[in-house]
């Protein structure tokens, strides 16, 4: 089969999986929403150098994946189609490339697991159909780090240099310094592991640095020219500075136990994590190139999940960075699996068959929770969550018949592993994809409509009104995104903040002049339930309703 008829191949299938129904659910609060009205005010306000939150400066992320979802918007419309299209195409370009990679280093076998592996695994396949960072974030380091291993073995090492900059400083723009940080940690752990370079060589790696400075230098660059070299120093302090406190802070809402990113990666990444468990003490006499890759990709897994499990604040995708080596580890064992006589271990069996069946049950159940939520009611002691399932969500016990398929699947596949690994191998991963694009289309519209549907609506009510919509006790975008906010010209909105040690911390809409100041025009005001009987004592607010856990109240 030609090779240009492979990546044909891959390319079509990565499109019917990743860019259809990108919009049939609202965008999330927070992220999701945050990027996504970042590039919503680029166009309203024409300034495409500067993110911006509420018409105010936002230094937490640099601006590039704001950049692709402007050109989306551009093309689509302003919507969550638009806003997800990025990452749909990021994931297209991850299943081409990773092809390549493992044809190039291992063989052709292997690189069609990987690409089958990755688009079988839950967290990995997720993110390709959602509007964060990450996945661009991820693919720029592993086209770096990919880079950085060719240029070991390539004869045009100063192309690979060159290259491995580049990718580098577009992750840098895309996510921040934090890119930096992974990747000399990570060759700090490579030299220690080879006691050594390596063949690295000192002139490479200084061209490495310079390329990476380029497109950062580039943005900041043109922000001074156009904004003064007061604000660009302005700027850049206050964003160097909330990395810091990134890293240093536990954020109130995102706080968790060490191990928090280890749990996500076993049971996020199914079924491509249980079979890191396949790997042992001995040692496979793999070609030069391949071993390299090997420990390149390992010393990647291993920095990415200590050093977010070291970070205080715990989000999801913050240990995302590991699919790539993750995938590519399991997919190596997979192509032994099928290639050698290696047995699959039996306690990966075990794993596979115990969280697979826990997966299945959890989106059994999920039906009859939803019809049977009284019974469940009592046992939960957070009002806003008991208000959140009086969400009018219709459910059938039929919906449980997708469950009760999966369930059936995972030990029909592991069973056929017994005669024939790789047709029960293939047929886990078929199942996977159907069941979560059935999880992304059909349930994910459901929890939504839990979560936040109720506040979308009353957010989306005030589309075209000349009016203040803000959010009490607690942080929100989708007041922003879903009102199509324009800039406000009133000085006495802005909210300079300051925290505890004086630093100045991103500004915000003037909560206490929106409360109790002289306003120009009327102020709608959005809180949780458990809020709620707080701010109905403030004197200048009226309620004027509620629905699924939030209370709405109106200026008087």
């Amino acid at each position: 089969m030609p090779n240009y008829f492979r990546y044909t191949i891959i390319t079509i299938l990565s499109c019917l999986l990743f860019l259809p129904f990108l919009g049939v659910v609202h965008l999330f609060d927070w992220d999701e929403i945050n990027f996504a009205e970042c590039a919503r005010e680029m166009i309203v306000s024409k300034d495409y150098l500067r993110a911006q939150i509420d018409f105010m400066p936002f230094w937490e992320k640099p601006p590039l994946f704001i950049w692709m979802q402007v050109l989306a918007m551009k093309l689509f419309g302003v919507g969550a189609y638009a806003a997800r299209f990025p990452d749909a195409c990021i994931g297209i370009l991850t299943l081409v490339t990773i092809y390549y990679v493992g044809k190039r280093v291992v063989n052709e076998k292997m690189a069609a697991w990987w690409v089958l592996l990755y688009a079988a695994s839950w967290l990995p396949h997720f993110y390709f159909k959602s509007g964060i960072i990450d996945p661009a974030f991820n693919f720029f380091i592993f086209l770096s780090f990919f880079q950085v291993h060719l240029l070991r073995f390539s004869p045009r090492k100063i192309v690979h240099a060159i290259l491995a900059g580049l990718f580098l400083g577009l992750a840098v723009l895309t996510k921040g310094p934090v890119a930096i940080l992974v990747a000399l940690l990570a060759f700090a752990v490579y030299v220690g592991v080879n006691r050594g370079l390596n063949g690295y060589k000192l002139k490479h790696l200084l061209v490495i640095a310079l390329c990476a400075a380029m497109p950062v230098l580039l943005w900041l660059g043109s922000t001074v020219a156009v904004y003064g070299i007061t604000y660009g120093r302005w700027f850049v302090s206050q964003f160097i500075l909330y990395q810091v406190r990134l890293f240093s802070t536990e954020d109130a809402d995102h706080g968790g136990p060490f191990f928090y990113h280890f749990i996500v990666l076993l049971l996020g990444c199914f079924p491509a994590s249980v079979l890191l468990f396949q790997y042992g003490r001995k040692k496979v006499a793999d070609k030069e190139p391949a071993r390299d890759l090997t420990k390149w990709m390992w010393i990647l897994f291993w920095v990415v999940l200590i050093l977010f499990s070291i970070v205080k604040t715990k989000i999801v995708h913050y240990s995302s960075l590991c699919y790539f080596p993750l995938t590519y580890l399991a997919a190596l064992q997979l192509y032994r699996l099928g290639s050698d006589p290696v047995k699959l271990k039996k306690r990966v069996k075990t794993m596979m068959l115990v969280i697979g069946s826990l997966l299945a049950v959890l989106i059994t159940v999920l039906p009859i929770i939803g019809i049977d939520k009284e019974k469940l009611i009592p046992y939960i002691h957070d009002p806003f969550a008991v208000a959140n399932l009086a969400a009018p969500v219709s459910w059938s016990y039929s919906e449980c018949a997708w469950g009760i398929m999966y369930l059936s699947g995972i030990w029909i596949s592991v069973l056929m592993m017994n005669k024939n690994f790789r047709n029960g191998m293939i047929a886990l991963c078929i199942l996977q994809i159907v069941i979560i694009q059935v999880t992304v289309l059909h349930f994910t519209p459901k929890i939504e409509a839990y979560t936040q549907g109720a506040a979308i609506n009353y957010f989306e009510g005030f589309q075209g009104k000349d009016v203040y919509v803000h959010s009490l006790g607690y942080k929100s975008y989708a007041n922003l995104f879903y009102t199509n906010k324009l800039p406000s010209s009133n000085t006495n909105y802005q909210a300079v903040r300051v925290d505890k040690k004086g630093r100045e911390l991103q500004p915000e809409a003037n909560e206490k002049w929106l409360l109790y100041g002289n306003v120009d025009k009327p102020v709608y005001f959005i809180c949780k339930i458990q809020d709620s009987v707080k701010f109905a004592k403030v004197p200048t607010l009226v309620g004027i309703g509620s629905n699924d856990g939030f209370v709405f109240f109106k200026r008087k």
